[in-house]
C-alpha cells in the first residue's frame, strides 16, 4: 500500500463517553450506599423473621442506579487534526513554563473543539462545567485528551478476555 492509499483510508480517532447529567441522582446513590453500609454494620435481628432493613435500601439503590443510567448522555469526541490541535494548545498558554497549557481554559476549549455529538461552543462547554461535577468534567476531558494523545488503539480488556474464556471462545 502506498502513502496515498493509507491517507485515503485513515480516519480520525473517536471516543464516546457517557456523562451523568443528573447530579442529584448521583448524590442520592452515594447517600444510599452510605446508609446501606451503616445498616449492615449496625443491624442485629431480634428474631429469625426480622427483615433486614438493608433490603429496602438496596432495592432503592437499584432503582436510583437505573435512573442514573437513564440520565447519562453520550458525548462523542473526535481528533481535530495535528494543526488545529497544535493551534489550540498555543491559544491557551500556561503562565507556568512547566505546563503545556492553561488548565483553566484549555479543557473547555479542547472539549468544545473535539465534541462532534453533541456539538458545542466553548461558552457552552463552560456552561456545562457549571452543572457537572469535576469527575464528569474529567471524564469528558480525558476522552478528548485520549483521542488526541493515546496510542493504544485497541486497549486490552480483562473483562472481555474472561468472558470469552468462560464462553469457550478463546482465540
Amino acid at each position: 500500500m502506498d502513502i496515498s492509499e493509507i491517507i485515503a483510508k485513515a480516519k480520525p480517532r473517536e471516543r464516546t463517553v457517557r456523562i451523568c447529567i443528573a447530579g442529584d441522582l448521583a448524590g442520592r446513590a452515594e447517600e444510599l450506599g452510605e446508609s446501606l453500609a451503616r445498616v449492615q454494620e449496625d443491624w442485629e435481628p431480634d428474631s429469625l423473621t426480622d427483615v433486614h432493613p438493608g433490603r429496602a435500601i438496596a432495592e432503592e439503590m437499584r432503582e436510583v442506579r437505573e435512573q442514573v443510567r437513564a440520565a447519562e448522555v453520550p458525548f462523542t469526541l473526535r481528533y481535530i487534526g495535528d494543526k488545529k490541535y497544535s493551534d489550540l494548545i498555543a491559544a491557551h498558554p500556561s503562565d507556568n513554563q512547566n505546563e503545556m497549557f492553561d488548565d483553566g481554559t484549555f479543557p473547555a476549549a479542547l472539549i468544545a473543539a473535539s465534541c462532534v455529538d453533541p456539538q458545542m461552543s466553548e461558552e457552552q462547554a463552560h456552561e456545562l462545567f457549571e452543572k457537572l461535577n469535576q469527575g464528569e468534567i474529567k471524564k469528558l476531558f480525558d476522552a478528548a485528551w485520549d483521542v488526541h494523545n493515546a496510542s493504544d488503539l485497541v486497549p486490552f480488556s480483562l473483562a472481555a478476555s474472561a468472558l470469552l474464556a468462560a464462553l469457550g471462545d478463546e482465540k
